[in-house]
């Protein structure tokens, strides 16, 4: 792989991950089309890692705050309840992911050599998004534990590369009655610990990673964060005024390409 085909690809990344547009989708059938050959989903995962940095930095205040009041509650002084039971709701809403990861990263891994089977989840995706035309406007500004525990393992379906995480995880916020600004932003801050979680599993391969194939990765990496950050406030923006449904459309004819072209490919 070469610096270009890994700025390339880093963009689509930081582009269509929080976009509901299956980012891990994007970049298996780019890969496959384009011919692109990565290390398995080390480099996915890198570049994840960018998308992780943005969300990091677009909500660096409320994760400071978030940390400070996870801090107060273990140390036992002063701190926001509500922020430090939106901690707990991270956490937890983090297991179903981290267990299906490890249980099935085999099996996830076969997914993105797989364009046929890509394909048909961005248009399950594209199903899902436009079911949240017809829900109605949540007012609870916070969810329970188990809303968080439903939206986790919304999470963990979107492991699979066509399902999007963003996509999947505000879908089921909305479904649940939470306001959409609240919803959207829970989705987001839901996306760090799981990322950076799959990259400290992967530190390992990507340490291993020599001369162009590792400036790729890293020209990758940079690319998804820079690009991410525009995504974010975009998505933050459809979800408010109530449009999620129409990047249904796009995902319908991404998942209809994409199975023509396996087929005469």
């Amino acid at each position: 792989m070469s610096v270009l085909q890994g700025i390339a690809l880093g963009l689509l990344q930081g582009l269509t991950e929080f976009l509901p547009v299956s980012s891990s989708g994007h970049l298996a059938l780019a890969e496959h089309f384009f011919g692109v050959e990565t290390p398995g989903v080390t480099f996915e995962v890198l570049v994840h890692f960018g998308t992780a940095l943005a969300v990091l930095w677009f909500f660096r205040r409320r994760v400071a705050s978030i940390v400070s009041a996870a801090v107060g509650f273990l140390t036992r002084r002063g701190y926001d309840a509500c922020e430090a039971r939106l901690a707990f709701h991270l956490i937890v809403a983090t297991i179903p992911a981290a267990i299906i990861g490890l249980l099935f990263e085999e099996v996830v891994g076969r997914f993105f050599s797989n364009p046929v089977a890509v394909s048909f989840l961005l248009l399950l995706t594209g199903c899902m998004l436009w079911l949240t035309k017809w829900l109605q406007e949540g007012v609870r500004a916070e969810g329970s534990t188990r809303d968080a525990i439903l939206i986790g393992i919304a999470q963990a379906a979107a492991i699979l590369p066509g399902i999007s995480r963003s996509g999947a995880t505000i879908s089921a916020g909305l479904a649940l009655g939470i306001d959409r600004t609240k919803a959207a932003e829970f989705a987001f801050l839901l996306s760090i610990p799981v990322i950076l979680g799959a990259t400290v599993m992967s530190i390992g391969d990507a340490i291993t990673m020599r001369g162009e194939l590792g400036a790729a990765a890293a020209a990758g990496t940079g690319a998804a964060f820079l690009s991410a950050l525009p995504a974010i406030a975009i998505l933050m923006k459809v979800v408010t005024i109530g449009r999620l449904h129409r990047f249904a459309y796009y995902c319908w004819a991404a998942g209809a390409l994409g199975i023509i072209f396996s087929t005469v490919h």
